[in-house]
């Protein structure tokens, strides 16, 4: 009767440190997703702040091409800049969505998953909207000047030549950066080119998947 109380007893004990350990290991968890999803607040805001630009760039277009319907270079300009405010409003939308469907209740190898799709989802959004800039500033300036009904094109074409040069050099420049970068970082094994085209917005995402592969080699453990 001894043997088979302390037998009982050491079961029982066993299942208690079981419980206990999922305990821990929960509210590790919760706390680590805590953290992830603060990661992931600035890159929200930067959306919304993306999803309103856009919205100016449409009421911009609008104002430039609906005043101008009779001068081809604004009405084009107009246009142009209209669509490129729908196109981040679009990119900002879907990589806001990407954030919200985030399962956090699901296993931490499919939250990987999803946060690793989320970082592909932003570089898609920043090298569309955001090396974007590089050419349309030279139309945004001129969609300002058309709400005058001023074409900088026939009025000043000096300008419209040297902002073409500034925004292929910017181009050029921006790309030799980051290949460079990304060749330097390749080379030291210290980041992919993902990484080392995700800039200081894709921080966010970086750190939570830092900290998801720490919460997985936890749970491994």
């Amino acid at each position: 009767m001894e043997l088979d109380e302390l037998r009982q007893a050491w079961q029982t004990l066993g299942h208690q440190l079981e419980r206990q350990q999922d305990l821990q290991w929960q509210l590790l968890r919760d706390r680590k997703l805590d953290r992830l999803r603060g990661y992931l607040r600035p890159l929200v805001w930067g959306q919304v702040l993306q999803i309103l630009l856009g919205i100016g760039l449409i009421l911009l277009g609008i104002a430039c091409w609906s005043r101008n319907s009779d001068v081809p270079a604004l009405l084009a300009t107009g246009i142009g800049v209209h669509v490129f405010g729908v196109v981040n409003i679009m990119l900002a939308g879907i990589t806001l969505g990407r954030v919200s469907r985030i399962d956090y209740a699901a296993p931490v190898v499919s939250i990987q998953k999803q946060n690793a799709h989320l970082l592909q989802v932003y570089l898609r959004n920043s090298s569309g909207c955001g090396l974007a800039w590089w050419i349309m500033w030279l139309p945004v300036t001129m969609a300002f000047a058309g709400l005058a009904r001023i074409d900088l094109a026939q009025q000043a074409p000096a300008y419209i030549w040297s902002g073409i040069l500034v925004s292929v050099i910017g181009l050029a420049g921006t790309w030799f950066y980051l290949h460079r970068s990304q060749r330097r970082r390749s080379a030291n094994g210290q980041a992919t080119q993902v990484d080392a085209n995700a800039g200081d917005g894709g921080d966010g995402i970086r750190r939570g998947q830092r900290l998801l592969d720490e919460l997985a080699r936890f749970e491994r453990e």
